[in-house]
């Protein structure tokens, strides 16, 4: 099997594919391709190139994708359409392909639900590309380009290697289709190998378990942060109905969590590692706390023998090259590895050399703490600011003697690896850090933690 989304992409679907779905309408191969070419046609006509593309729904997100990526133009996606984000981007997009128009300043095609054209699939020489930002260890967002070729060996892969667990399945998703890990297995890889997805987010718990009871094979996108909370919202009862299958990428998810998901669904997630710029490298059914990631058949990994670092050889990737991933692994078998925490965020604090991950992974091994970020803070002067979610017995010594007990106790905790000079100035215990759908850290909400003393 090759080509997979290629070959979709350029023949569209059957007229009788089930596209997607939600609680009150369905979507036809038919009625797509009708939609697909009134924006492909409108596309075509228009001099602009880079084209901003955002929808909060799939199915009119995937036909301004699929139509922007047949008339050869460069479809820009957000992390978000907040005005802020919007800004930073202003000069990286010439038009607007939403269900909006966000940017007065810009020329802009709608997309809705009313979409008609009589042709054809449309049909194409030369495919667009996609450009996904993702943030840099600054916090600044970086742009990451993505090749059809690059997606479909995504896509091909994927299929090649779960679709024996995935049974004549609907798709649905608590991520975003905006981000790389939501627009590959909510959109793209569905598509390609005619698989109906749900249009919608789900959001609440009480929705999935509607569409859980709905569909007897059902796979299920999520994030760690969102499996985290879930089986609290199930009661921690095993379910009646449960997804044949469910993914999570984005971050590690905790042992405890993948227990708890089992117990409520059966099976423990898959978990999918990987990056905006790198596409998925490995994947995991956790069994216990140092469980083993494994290599995509089609990649080759290394580990560097100086500190570790991973060393990945991939069809996703735009050249054949060995590239250095910030990863430390531990290579235990040919393709097999075990996490070992991040290389990057190296800051200075005090003129000393200091690495964020390193003093995170410390604050996470006391008893007090259940998660750490610790962010660098420029005024007054450069220092470190510590946001920590306590654990249940860190709560309890915040409530019976105070912030700088908690403090204290933390710093003396620090000093067993790193000098004093250099330890957080700040320090806040919010009730939860700011995650997004994806679970990772919102850096700017982060910093907000710290603009009142």
């Amino acid at each position: 099997m090759t080509a997979l989304l290629k070959h979709w992409l350029r023949h569209g679907p059957a007229s009788q594919q089930l596209i997607s779905f939600n609680h009150h309408d369905i979507l036809t191969g038919e009625a797509f391709t009708a939609q697909v070419a009134a924006i492909f046609e409108a596309l075509s006509q228009h001099k602009a190139k880079r084209w901003l593309l955002a929808c909060d729904s799939s199915d009119l997100f995937a036909v301004g994708l699929c139509a922007g990526l047949l008339a050869g133009k460069q479809l820009i996606l957000p992390a978000n359409t907040q005005s802020g984000t919007l800004s930073e981007l202003t000069h990286e997009f010439d038009a607007v392909l939403a269900d909006s128009p966000l940017c007065e300043a810009k020329d802009y095609v709608a997309l809705h639900k009313d979409l008609k054209h009589p042709g054809p699939w449309p049909t194409s020489q030369t495919f667009g590309e996609l450009i996904l930002y993702t943030s840099g260890s600054s916090g600044q967002p970086k742009a990451i380009t993505k090749t059809l070729d690059q997606l479909d060996a995504e896509v091909t892969v994927l299929e090649q290697t779960f679709a024996n667990h995935l049974p004549q399945c609907s798709v649905i998703a608590t991520v975003s289709h905006q981000h790389i890990y939501g627009l590959l297995f909510k959109v793209l890889w569905p598509l390609a190998a005619s698989r109906p997805f749900l249009s919608d987010l789900v959001e609440y718990p009480e929705t999935l378990t509607y569409y859980a009871n709905l569909f007897p094979n059902l796979c299920l996108i999520s994030s760690p942060a969102q499996l985290s909370r879930l089986p609290d919202a199930l009661e921690h009862q095993p379910q009646l109905r449960a997804p044949s299958l469910i993914f999570s990428s984005g971050g590690p998810l905790s042992l405890e969590a993948a227990n708890a998901i089992a117990h409520c669904y059966g099976k423990p997630p898959i978990e999918v590692f990987g990056s905006t710029e790198t596409g998925g490298i490995a994947y995991r059914r956790q069994q216990n706390n140092q469980q083993s990631w494994r290599a995509f058949a089609t990649h080759e990994i290394k580990q560097d023998p100086d500190d570790g670092a991973l060393w990945l050889k991939s069809p996703y990737l735009e050249s054949s090259d060995w590239l250095r991933c910030d990863d430390k692994i531990q290579l235990i078998a040919p393709g097999e590895f075990v996490l070992q925490g991040r290389l990057d965020r190296i800051v200075k604090i005090e003129e000393k050399r200091l690495s964020l991950v390193q003093m995170e992974a410390l604050l996470e091994s006391h008893p007090l703490v259940d998660q750490a970020a610790l962010v660098v803070l420029e005024q007054p002067r450069v220092q470190l600011g510590a946001a920590i979610r306590l654990s249940a017995e860190g709560n309890t010594l915040l409530e019976q003697e105070g912030k700088l007990a908690v403090n204290n106790a933390l710093k003396q905790h620090l000093l067993s690896q790193f000098e004093r000079v250099t330890l957080p100035r700040r320090w806040r215990y919010p009730a939860e850090l700011p995650l997004n759908t994806q679970g990772k850290r919102i850096h700017k909400e982060l910093l907000e933690l710290f603009t009142h003393d």
